[in-house]
């Protein structure tokens, strides 16, 4: 990071970009009162210019700081900036992780070994367990959302965020978050209904699912398409999909 770089609150440096989504963009940081990296998660303009949408997301992201758990990127901070434009963009402030998300792993080596994805998916649930018995649920447990660090320790992210975006965000909004995440949605998160803790374990069932056979139980053309087929199809056994999979581990997913 150079001495040119932007700086948050007086306080957070902001560095290169790591990655950008439907929702925000990562860049690596530096917290220079406490000298540590950090992670910061900046909103997207569209999103920013919805007064009633960043009291959601300060609201939800300060519930999210409350897990402190080992598989949980932990929240440190959030704050606002104003952009060029005027607009106030609101930040969050996160443990960096240094590793690759689930979503890179299974691009360069396609699917797992039956053991090793369910260690993966154990220490995922252990973390939806931990945040459920504090009232969190996520709401968007995905490949992307979970990190593996270098070391192998598993850590989820992104808790809350799901929530500020599903609770009375625009059409527009609402659509752009169903295209990332459509194939990991439960059935009742697909209709449009309340949802609880087994959403997020339906999720996480999703992605053990990919761990094991490199594809989501559903795919189509379309996010409205593969929605449709969490309401009424059962997906294909993962078996059916990679010969390594014993039957234990197939009745497991």
């Amino acid at each position: 990071m150079t001495a040119q770089a932007r700086l948050l609150g007086g306080r957070y440096q902001v560095g290169e970009l790591l990655g950008y989504g439907g929702m925000a963009e990562v860049h690596h940081g530096r917290d220079l009162r406490l000298g540590r990296d950090v992670a910061i998660k900046m909103l997207r303009t569209d999103l920013a210019r919805d007064a009633t949408f960043q009291m959601r997301f300060r609201r939800e992201a300060q519930n999210a700081a409350s897990l402190n758990h080992p598989a949980i990127v932990a929240v440190y901070d959030t704050g606002e900036e104003i952009a060029p434009t005027g607009e106030t963009i609101p930040f969050i402030v996160m443990e960096f992780v240094n590793g690759r998300t689930l979503k890179e792993v299974l691009a360069a080596e396609g699917r797992l070994m039956p053991r090793r994805a369910l260690e993966l998916t154990a220490d995922m649930c252990a973390a939806l367990e931990f945040s459920h018995r504090h009232g969190i649920i996520h709401r968007d447990i995905k490949p992307g959302n979970v990190m593996l660090t270098q070391n192998g320790a598993v850590k989820v992210m992104d808790f809350g965020i799901a929530r500020a975006l599903a609770s009375g965000a625009t059409t527009m909004t609402q659509t752009s978050a169903v295209i990332g995440t459509a194939q990991y949605l439960s059935p009742e998160q697909a209709r449009g209904e309340a949802v609880d803790a087994r959403s997020d374990v339906y999720a996480a069932g999703c992605v053990l699912f990919e761990l094991m056979c490199s594809h989501p139980p559903f795919v189509g053309d379309s996010p409205v398409s593969v929605a449709y087929q969490h309401v009424r199809e059962d997906p294909g056994r993962p078996a059916r999909s990679t010969p390594r999979s014993r039957p234990r581990s197939t009745r497991s997913c």
